[in-house]
């Protein structure tokens, strides 16, 4: 079973606001291209997105379902790769301080991805959820940043404010 977590300097509500939004899926898992909801409220129990995965001049077209959705805290999924079969990938975010830890936990539940599942398999899928956690990070990191920015923009701290003059 592989599990890797990372963590990231945004508020989990960020990090919650990117997973919840299926057409972003590309942005930060590695080797899919344009993602969209095919089915349900994406990321509703049962919804679905429709994606595609380059394998050198092949592409593949694959789907992953919501099978448990906590709003906020946890996204579990069954990714159907094809011929490889099916994975469960859970994604639990925790808040850590300001910050948000997110566990990633991915093991093939059927087809050949899990006949040869074995430790050079676990090994790949570190390096891809490293990978994947990262290019996370910078796109939850720079939402955050925007965030940050507008709240700011719309309550500015002027000369009264804290720590301002005092007339």
């Amino acid at each position: 079973m592989a599990v890797r977590h990372r963590l990231i300097r945004t508020s989990p509500r960020t990090v919650w606001a990117l997973l919840a939004d299926g057409t972003r899926y590309a942005e930060w898992v590695v080797g899919t291209e344009r993602s969209q909801p095919v089915r349900g409220r994406w990321p509703q129990l049962g919804s679905a997105l429709e994606y595609q995965v380059r394998l050198g001049p092949l592409r593949l077209t694959n789907q992953t379902i919501v099978r448990n959705c906590e709003e906020g805290a946890l996204l579990e999924l069954e990714a159907h790769a094809g011929f490889l079969g099916t994975a469960r990938i859970a994604i639990e975010l925790r808040p850590w301080g300001e910050h948000c830890l997110v566990i990633v936990d991915e093991h093939p539940l059927q087809g050949a991805g899990g006949v040869v599942h074995n430790v050079g398999v676990e090994s790949l899928i570190q390096i891809r959820h490293r990978a994947m956690l990262a290019r996370l990070a910078k796109v939850c990191e720079a939402d955050g940043a925007h965030e940050a920015r507008e709240r700011a923009a719309r309550h500015p701290v002027g000369p009264s404010g804290p720590g301002g003059g005092h007339g």
